[in-house]
């Protein structure tokens, strides 16, 4: 059974810049913001925790009009503790010019009931974001 945990932030950038560093420039900004936690980025197909060593990803949503970004992971990382399936999604909404509400969704599912790392994840993705922001206000 499909389970979801929402978080919702809120960042000082304006929502195109938002995008375009969470989106499009998402492989040259993440090491650059999260060293500690990404080496490397490497792109697969199309264009352009603490034990976890490795995790493969792959966009399963992207609609540039709704500023909705969507990922999941396919190998390594969260399936390795005990999730059968594991996608996080960033909808973006503006709030002015100059602010972005960011809302994260987190749908997964388990193999057993003892998985606990979601609520980890949600705090991990709030991080990042909080991260970018920094990243991008400094720019």
């Amino acid at each position: 059974m499909k389970k979801e945990l929402k978080a919702q932030t809120k960042v000082g950038v304006g929502i195109e810049t938002l995008w375009k560093a969470l989106v499009k420039d998402l492989r040259s900004v993440l090491p650059k913001v999260v060293p500690n936690l990404v080496r490397n980025i490497k792109l697969l197909e199309g264009d352009d925790v603490k034990s976890m060593t490795y995790q493969k990803e792959k966009i399963v949503e992207l609609d540039e009009a709704h500023h909705r970004f969507g990922i999941q992971v396919i190998e390594g990382g969260h399936l390795t503790f005990g999730y059968a399936s594991y996608i996080t999604i960033f909808q973006m909404t503006e709030n002015g010019e100059t602010e972005t509400l960011v809302d994260i969704s987190v749908i997964y599912e388990t193999v057993t009931d003892e998985a606990a790392m979601p609520k980890e994840t949600t705090k991990s993705a709030l991080f990042f974001i909080t991260c970018l922001e920094k990243h991008l206000m400094e720019k």
